[in-house]
């Protein structure tokens, strides 16, 4: 008896986990295609204009050529819902980007359609360009331009702020973001304006609703003249109507052969959206 009880929750322990591995095959894996790695810039969003492709090109080239880092800027459309940190990671890993032992590559990835960007630093230079500078250039020199819709000066100047970091020139992209701090925030006046009228409204309704019977010359059932209006309170407590004269509120509502060199990342950069 024994045997055959342990032979029976054996056996129902296979079902359960067929029923599992069939269930879990049959979730949506929510990860984008990697892509092709054709050059120094990958614009399968064509985000970036043919002339700052072509000056990004020889400008990484040359850098390359000069320090042994390997940047590559890659934009694309969607991300197909997995974040972009699991995808920037995978692609990174995926082209090798940096040299193998040295791991000094970094990747800038903008996904077009979930507008969203990031900087993925290989493990050899995240003690040069560290979260806190990637985050800088993301917030200090991508998001206002992607927002002004200028996505290639956009995407040439972080490459520039990317360069001057590994450069050892960080001083200059410390000063400019404490400047964007001390700045004045923008004022969407039409958004303060919107938000006053409605709050004027709703508390010059209640306390109207709540001061005419007080203060007020009683004129019928709910009625009530007061500030020179005739005022009728409805049922509820929220408000009522009002209508005296000419006052009054109404309310409504580029090129093949290119390679990575066999480098690795381990998640080191930063992200953001604009």
């Amino acid at each position: 008896m024994q045997y055959a009880l342990r032979e029976g929750m054996s056996a129902g322990a296979r079902l359960l986990a067929a029923v599992f591995l069939v269930a879990f095959s049959l979730l949506p894996a929510f990860t984008a295609e990697l892509l092709p790695l054709t050059g120094r810039v990958v614009d399968q969003a064509d985000m970036i204009d043919a002339a700052t492709e072509a000056a990004l090109t020889a400008k990484l080239a040359a850098f390359e050529q000069k320090s042994s880092d390997q940047i590559v800027v890659a934009t694309m459309d969607s991300l197909d819902g997995e974040s972009i940190e699991d995808f920037a990671n995978r692609q990174f890993r995926a082209w090798g980007l940096g040299q193998a032992g040295e791991n000094n590559g970094i990747l800038l990835l903008v996904a077009k359609d979930d507008r969203k960007m990031r900087i993925e630093v290989g493990y050899g230079l995240e003690g040069t360009l560290t979260d806190l500078h990637s985050k800088l250039i993301i917030e200090n020199t991508m998001v206002p331009a992607f927002r002004a819709g200028d996505f290639s000066g956009g995407i040439s100047r972080a490459v520039d702020d990317i360069i001057m970091v590994l450069e050892g020139n960080v001083a200059e992209l410390e000063a400019r973001a404490e400047r964007n701090q001390d700045a004045p925030a923008d004022i969407d006046w039409f958004v303060v304006l919107f938000v006053t009228l409605w709050v004027t409204l709703f508390v010059g309704g209640f306390l109207i609703s709540f001061l005419a019977p007080i203060y007020g010359k009683k004129l019928g059932p709910n009625r009530y003249r007061w500030l020179g209006m005739d005022i009728t309170i409805g049922g509820s407590s929220s408000g009522g109507s009002y209508s005296g004269g000419s006052s009054g509120w109404s309310s409504g509502s580029s090129g093949g052969g290119f390679s990575g060199g066999g480098g690795s990342s381990g998640g080191g950069g930063a992200s953001g959206g604009w």
